[in-house]
């Protein structure tokens, strides 16, 4: 059936919503921590000062799996706000339960659409830093248009970081880091540090996970791409 060009078009997701096992004490993380820790989706532009209860810089993580990166950068880091977007929820109970163990009062968590939070939820130059590792590379070709580092997406982490605010990406997948330096290196928004096409050694703020050790075991290579907001 033809389709009318009028007609509403549902936006292409850039991730999956993975129903994953969860465990009793994950359930009973978000259940009791949420309140607390959780930042309910409502569309609406956030005082992100308010949030935290103080002006500290904060950096935004996309698609944190199961937190051991954010939460490491959290404890690490308590001079700066942090907050973390993942909709896969075994993961968010673990983080939300390590938060509460170590007494982090500097961590937020938002389950929705990175996407729509970014546009509706963060003011523009909000942001000192914005973190994207190992996104779903989206290996077939015909999925390719689903990968979130897309021009449109990277105009809008430009608009949300703070001028000289830093865009640190990773991947282990060589044709997604390839398919990354063609958007990035083609904005006008953002500089590479180390130069055009350029990754940098693994900084040291980025600690190696669990998911990355998995995959060096299985050959991946691993790309970091640092860039900074003009």
């Amino acid at each position: 059936m033809d389709m009318d060009d009028t007609s509403p078009r549902r936006e292409i997701k850039s991730f999956v919503r993975r129903i994953g096992r969860m465990t009793e004490g994950q359930k009973r993380a978000i259940t009791d921590l949420w309140p607390r820790y959780g930042l309910d989706y409502t569309g609406t532009l956030r005082d992100l000062a308010s949030v935290f209860g103080n002006p500290n810089p904060v950096v935004l993580e996309i698609g944190f799996g199961n937190g051991e990166a954010l939460f490491a950068a959290a404890k690490a880091d308590p001079a700066r706000n942090y907050v973390g977007i993942e909709v896969h929820e075994p993961g968010v109970g673990r983080l939300l339960k390590q938060a509460d163990d170590a007494g982090l009062g500097n961590l937020r968590v938002s389950r929705h659409d990175a996407v729509e939070v970014l546009r509706s939820e963060i003011s523009p130059a909000a942001l000192a830093e914005l973190r994207l590792y190992f996104p779903d590379p989206w290996h077939k070709a015909r999925h390719h248009k689903r990968r979130i580092v897309q021009p449109g997406f990277v105009e809008l982490v430009a608009s949300r970081l703070q001028p000289g605010g830093l865009f640190h990406l990773a991947t282990d997948w060589e044709a997604y880091a390839e398919h990354m330096f063609d958007v990035l290196d083609a904005s006008p928004s953002f500089r590479n540090e180390l130069g055009p096409r350029q990754s940098a050694p693994r900084p040291d703020w980025r600690i190696e996970t669990h998911f990355q050790k998995r995959g060096e075991r299985l050959g991946h290579g691993v790309w970091d791409l640092l860039y900074r907001r003009c």
